[in-house]
């Protein structure tokens, strides 16, 4: 075996062009993140810098700005502990926007159902969610009843929805 034969068996690693398509791949990826709410960002298994770097660039207006600020985000997805994970959770944002939607209305049924109705819808959903904290239920319901008494908005029937949500995430995953 010559030299020759044996230098052209040595990884050098990936070549300049790979490792552009993959910083393009993660600069998409910034760019569709930029999109999403901030229910789905708390989905996803992010740092407090990328979060933290998307919420910022919804305040960016101008062109330049807003391209410079995603090659930010690019390479703050590079030091990201699983990008794949990420692309994940946005794949099923977009594959299962649908779910998305369905479990929505869900919460938001259960949750005027426990406003107008109390504790027999409460023992419902309990059935259907068991795993769901009956005291902290309870109190949201009753918070949210008092609110939609007094016609007052104070955000209770949104908490209240929030945790609803996230049983019903839970006891469909």
């Amino acid at each position: 075996m010559s030299d020759q034969d044996h230098d052209d068996n040595i990884y050098e690693g990936p070549s300049k062009s790979q490792v552009k398509r993959e910083m393009h791949a993660l600069q998409d990826l910034g760019k569709r993140m930029l999109d999403l709410g901030d229910e789905q960002l708390d989905a996803l298994p992010i740092s407090d810098t990328l979060r933290a770097a998307i919420v910022e660039s919804r305040r960016i207006r101008k062109h330049e700005a807003r391209r410079r600020h995603l090659h930010y985000v690019g390479k703050i997805l590079r030091s990201e502990d699983d990008p794949e994970a990420i692309e994940r959770g946005l794949s099923a944002f977009v594959a299962g926007s649908e779910e998305h939607t369905r479990r929505h209305h869900l919460a938001e049924r259960w949750r005027d159902r426990m406003i107008a109705d109390g504790d027999r819808v409460v023992g419902e959903f309990i059935e259907y969610c068991p795993q769901a904290d009956i005291q902290h239920l309870r109190n949201l319901v009753r918070n949210a009843r008092k609110e939609a008494e007094k016609q007052k908005n104070t955000g209770q029937a949104k908490k209240l929805f929030r945790a609803l949500r996230e049983w019903i995430d839970e006891a469909e995953q």
